[in-house]
């Protein structure tokens, strides 16, 4: 059985600021945690996951890995390899991701996967799910009572929640991105 650690939620107001929080996440991954992502197209997946890699001092560009699934970035600091892995064309479940031996890379990776809701999350107890979901109405910055100047099509709220044991005991850092 699963244990939710803490959440933490972030209003985000443009690309800079999410590739930002992918730098502010990644001090707290080790090997074997597994990142998933949740959002619509567009939402800032990848922007954040690039933040994540740069971070993570891994080698080659972090782009969307839709059309071959998944990408593997060796470390160039000694630290873990980044496994990127766009899961929206994978309608199989975890029996489709076995074939990417997810399962073999995630001990000494960070495996990040986006689009992974329902169909990764037996691969560990513990892992990090990243929702990322676009301001509306009086939410949104620019909305009602909000500062007309930002960009609201740009806002995304973040909501970071550690499952299991491991998130329960490490916590979250105040999120907040200026």
């Amino acid at each position: 059985m699963s244990t939710t650690g803490v959440t933490a939620r972030v209003t985000i107001k443009s690309p800079d600021q999410m590739q930002e929080l992918g730098r502010r996440l990644a001090p707290l991954l080790r090997p074997g945690d597994l990142v998933l992502l949740t959002g619509e197209l567009g939402a800032g997946k990848t922007t954040l996951t690039r933040g994540l890699g740069e971070a993570l001092g891994v080698r080659g560009a972090v782009t969307s890995p839709t059309f071959v699934i998944a990408r593997v970035h060796p470390s160039l600091t000694g630290g873990p390899a980044l496994v990127h892995v766009d899961a929206y064309r994978l309608g199989g479940g975890l029996g489709e991701m076995e074939d990417l031996d997810l399962d073999v890379s995630l001990p000494e990776s960070v495996v990040v996967v986006e689009w992974g809701d329902g169909k990764v999350e037996e691969l560990s107890e513990d892992r990090l799910h990243v929702v990322i979901g676009r301001a509306v109405g009086a939410d949104a910055p620019g909305g009602p009572g909000g500062h007309p100047e930002e960009d609201v099509d740009d806002v995304r709220e973040v909501t970071v929640t550690g499952v299991g044991a491991r998130w329960a005991d490490a916590g979250l850092p105040e999120l907040e991105i200026c």
